[in-house]
């Protein structure tokens, strides 16, 4: 569900990768019902039961969102980078690009949804 205050954020957004930003920010909302989002970090996140995803902000030749538990989200989805034991970040340089990854982001979201609940059981 998309909220106020990043609608806000997002209108103050000076940015040539904003367009990529807002189409991914819809893709993720889009995504499943449960995702949230909020301003944590000065920055757009994506909440389900914890933190899933916070943009880079400040990029500028890509958009770039990283999964803070990435390394964690059970499945295999190729365009997660990284090799720390957390962390995962996505770069995604336009809109038709954004598009291209809809069935991947949903993926790790679904996942990300799965985790979490188990985690609750």
């Amino acid at each position: 569900m998309a909220s106020d205050e990043v609608d806000r954020w997002m209108s103050h957004y000076d940015n040539p990768m904003k367009d990529v930003v807002q189409r991914i920010r819809q893709i993720i909302l889009a995504s499943d019902d449960r995702i949230g989002e909020c301003i944590k970090w000065a920055t757009p996140t994506f909440t389900y039961e914890g933190n899933l995803a916070s943009f880079f902000p400040k990029s500028t030749h890509h958009a770039t969102l990283m999964f803070h538990h990435g390394a964690q989200i059970p499945g295999t989805f190729k365009h997660l980078e990284g090799s720390g034991k957390e962390g995962r970040v996505m770069r995604i340089v336009s809109i038709a690009e954004a598009e291209e990854r809809r069935d991947e982001l949903n993926a790790i979201v679904q996942a990300w949804i799965a985790w979490r609940d188990a985690a609750k059981a």
